[in-house]
Formats: C-alpha cells, sequence, structure tokens
C-alpha cells in the first residue's frame, strides 16, 4: 500500500475496533469535492470485501464484513487509467504482467484483468504509476472472527525473521500476536519439513535415470502458475505437493477443525493461492508482512519491545531454508541423500528467481537443455525475502534468514521427533506412506 492508503487503512482499523466504522466512513466520503466512486472502490479494497458506492456504503460495508468470503478478488482495479504511457504498445502494468492477463481497451487505454488468466500475483500492483490497482487487505474480517472468540492461528512465513526489527524475535513476535487477539502463532517452516520428506520421495519416482527431472511445486504460487498456464507441457515433470502454506492450513484443520488460519508472508500471490480449487480452504485469509506492520502500528505494538512467548522449538533448519532461493533444493537433496542413498549421486539441483530467469529456465526445460534432476523456481529475486511486501531488503532478509536457520537446534527435518508425532497422528509412519491415500493431505491435482 501507498503511504496515503495505509494511513487510511489505520483509521479505518481503529475506528473498526472502536465500533464507529460506519461513522468513520460517512465522515470520509463526506467532502464534497471527494470521487466517491474511486474513494468508496478503495475502501472496500482495504476492509477486504467488494463493494461499489450507494448512499448506503457505510451500512453496506458493516454487512458485507459479516458475510465475508475469500472468493473476492485480491488484487483489484478501482479506477480508470488516465493515460498511461505505452512501451512498444502495452502499458506498465502489461509489461510487468508475466501472464498477459492485463487487456487494453484500445479506443480509451483503459485497461482491464482477465480473470480467467491471472493468478492475483500483485507485480501490477507494483508498477501501476496512478495507483489504481490495489490489495485487498484481509483484516478486517479476520479482526471480525477475533472479536468473537475464534480460535485463530497465525502461520507465518521463514521470511518474517528480521522484517520487524533485528531483536524482533518469533517468540517476541507470537506475543504480538497474541496482543492483537489470535489465539498462536506457528512456523509455517515447519511445515516445510513435511514437504521436504513428501519431495524427496516424488524424486525418487521421478527421477530413474540421467535424463529424467523433476519440476518442484514447493513454494511459490507464481512459479506454480506459470508450469500450469505458460509451461503445461511441463506438468508431467512437476511434483503434485502443495505448498507449505497450504499443507499448514490443511494439517491444522485436521488436529482442530474449528481454528482458522491466517498466513502471513511478503506475498500478494498467496492471496489468489488459498482460491484455487484444488487447495481451498486449506488457509482462510493471508496478511503481508507491510499489513502486519500496518496493524502494529494502529495498535501501537512494538515488537522488539515484548517479552518473549517461548514455545517448543519445532522447525527445523531446512525447513526454514525454505524462504530464500536454494532452500528447497538444499532440504530435498539432504533427504534424498538420508532415505534414497542409491539415488543421491542422481540429486542435481539449478534453480532460478525473478521473472525473467524462471521463464528461460522453463524454456530451457522444455527443450531438454537444463543439465539438473531437480529444479526450483522462485517468481521474487532471493526467493520469498525478496517478496513484494517485504519491509527488509533482500539481501538482509537473507542474512537474517540463514543465521536463524543455522541457529535452529533440529537440523535436518529428518531428525524431528515434533514431526513425527504430528504425522503419526495423521496416519503417516513411513516415507512409504507419503505416497497414496496417506498423503493426500499433501496433494494437489494437477
Amino acid at each position: 500500500m501507498s503511504i496515503k492508503y495505509n494511513e487510511l487503512f489505520k483509521e479505518i482499523l481503529l475506528a473498526y475496533d472502536q465500533g464507529k466504522l460506519e461513522d468513520k466512513v460517512n465522515e470520509i466520503l463526506s467532502d464534497r469535492d471527494t470521487d466517491k466512486n474511486r474513494l468508496a472502490n478503495i475502501i472496500s479494497s482495504l476492509c477486504g470485501v467488494d463493494l461499489k458506492y450507494t448512499e448506503n456504503f457505510s451500512k453496506d460495508l458493516t454487512e458485507a464484513l459479516k458475510t465475508y468470503k475469500v472468493s473476492n478478488r485480491a488484487v483489484s482495479k478501482i479506477d480508470e487509467c488516465k493515460g498511461c504511457s505505452l512501451i512498444e504498445g502495452k502499458t506498465i502494468c502489461q509489461n510487468a504482467c508475466p501472464f498477459d492477463a492485463i487487456v487494453l481497451n484500445g479506443k480509451n487505454k483503459n485497461s482491464s484483468i482477465n480473470k480467467d488468466k491471472c493468478i492475483e500475483c500483485g507485480l501490477c500492483i507494483e508498477a501501476c504509476p496512478e495507483e489504481n490497482i490495489i490489495s485487498n487487505v484481509q483484516f478486517l474480517p479476520i479482526f471480525n472472527l477475533i472479536k468473537s472468540n475464534k480460535t485463530v492461528v497465525a502461520a507465518v512465513a521463514p521470511s518474517i525473521e528480521g522484517q520487524f526489527g533485528k531483536k524482533a524475535s518469533l517468540s517476541k513476535l507470537r506475543c504480538a500476536f497474541k496482543k492483537i487477539g489470535f489465539s498462536d502463532m506457528v512456523e509455517v517452516a515447519f511445515f516445510a519439513d513435511m514437504l521436504t520428506l513428501r519431495e524427496a520421495v516424488e524424486f525418487n519416482e521421478l527421477v530413474e535415470a540421467e535424463d529424467d527431472f523433476m519440476l518442484s511445486s514447493c513454494c511459490c504460487p507464481i512459479w506454480f502458475g506459470m508450469l500450469k498456464k505458460i509451461y503445461s507441457d511441463l506438468v508431467p515433470h512437476l511434483s503434485p505437493s502443495v505448498s507449505p502454506m497450504i499443507a499448514a492450513g490443511r494439517v491444522l484443520k485436521k488436529l482442530n477443525p474449528e481454528c482458522k488460519v491466517v498466513f502471513i508472508g511478503p506475498c500478494i500471490a498467496k492471496k489468489g493461492e488459498i482460491k484455487n480449487p484444488d487447495v481451498e480452504g486449506a488457509v482462510d485469509f493471508v496478511l503481508t508482512f507491510q499489513e502486519l506492520k500496518d496493524i502494529f502500528d494502529a495498535f501501537n505494538i512494538n515488537v522488539e519491545g515484548l517479552p518473549e512467548d517461548h514455545s517448543l522449538e519445532y522447525a527445523s533448519r531446512e525447513g526454514r531454508l525454505y524462504g530464500r532461493t536454494g532452500g528447497v533444493s538444499i532440504s530435498v537433496n539432504e533427504a534424498v541423500t538420508r532415505l534414497f542413498p542409491d539415488k543421491a549421486k542422481l540429486f542435481t539441483s539449478t534453480q532460478s528467481n525473478g521473472i525473467i530467469e524462471c521463464k528461460k529456465l522453463l524454456e530451457s526445460a522444455k527443450e531438454g537443455k537444463v543439465d539438473a534432476r531437480f529444479i526450483e523456481g522462485m517468481g521474487c529475486i532471493g526467493g520469498c525475502v525478496g517478496g513484494p511486501k517485504a519491509i527488509i531488503s533482500k539481501e538482509e532478509g537473507r542474512e537474517r534468514l540463514n543465521s536463524l536457520a543455522e541457529s535452529s537446534k533440529i537440523k535436518i527435518s529428518l531428525d524431528s521427533d515434533v514431526m513425527y508425532t504430528i504425522l503419526k497422528k495423521l496416519g503417516i509412519n513411513s516415507a512409504a506412506d507419503f505416497k497414496g491415500e496417506k498423503a493426500e493431505i499433501f496433494e494437489r491435482k494437477l
């Protein structure tokens, strides 16, 4: 969000907390010179809903929050273009979109989003010079559940390390989430540990000789979207594993069907991922790091100044490394070496990060020109630490993440007693159980 958008969001959030949302919205819209249609679209997006301006907008907004559905668009166009300059016949947002999902009306140069092609990655948001494209903020519907005393769990991406200050440890972040009203906070890295085993089993199945290769599908919805929408010929080489975020939601809900799961990360595309039909229902909401910062600021929560709220350490070095480019390859390599030593010599990996690199790598794979058996892709440069809604630089994010990973008490996911305890509750007792019905919780349909 731009500065003006996040300040407006904080005003709305505090009014909602005080039970004065309708009064605040009416006040915001009361200026005669205000473009009420545009402003209503902005307010609607900041509240996570999809409403147009009417005379009863504030009341409609209150009702929409009560009946919120995750089917609402995560990326919205709030106004018509005002004459964006063209570069080689395309607008800036068109050039930013890797899926050709932005369509230009030749008569007035106004663009629209093709919902069938769009994966809601949010790259157009960052590119738009007029701030006419905005990401929906889902916190008010979350806050509604918190105020209703529902069990709401924050599932944080590994790349959260260092985002809220050098002294903002995971245990202090847990305290911060509880101050807002969350029931608890869990590390998504723990569920990445489970997927390390899953992808090691997939590698053993898919790679039999030097000419075989496997595409990891674990982390990145942009990478997965490119494979499904642009490079579908490569899908037979793609692991059907869900992302760690989806695995977290599914496992948490298996253990407690009543809980609601909120993923916290640097990625707008995750808001689109949770609505995909093959994984829908696993995770209820997504917040970005920048949105979370606005929430902390609104409630005057200084994470670094909070007490530690410790829990049993359960995430491994491997799972935490998923937050940066190369982390998945390292983790799966170590698992393959331990579980399938005869396949270890076949495990060679390559990685790409950023849209341009990912496309080049997939083109090479399509042409049979990749000299690697395990292929990992991340849509953002640096991996998740370079996500568009990260707070610190990708360089600092990688350094902080590496430090957290290397300080982990559990180095290898296969050595995690806590993981085995949870897997047993899911009916998974061996590597062989990661194939077939028992492993469906970690699978998506390709």
